[in-house]
């Protein structure tokens, strides 16, 4: 019997900590990037476009 109630809360701890996972993440994946990465992803497009163009 007490093997039944602890199965039975093991998917719904597991559904809570889903849950709260994903709100965790999409909350952060909504921020916006910080500038320090925007101008480094800018550094490496330039970089491979003057790669190409030696090329």
């Amino acid at each position: 019997m007490a093997n039944l109630k602890h199965q039975q809360q093991v998917p719904r701890a597991a559904d809570h900590i889903d849950r709260n996972l994903k709100k965790a993440f999409d909350e952060l994946a909504a921020e916006p990037l910080p500038e320090r990465f925007t101008d480094l992803l800018e550094q490496l497009r330039k970089a491979e476009l003057h790669k190409k163009d030696i090329q």
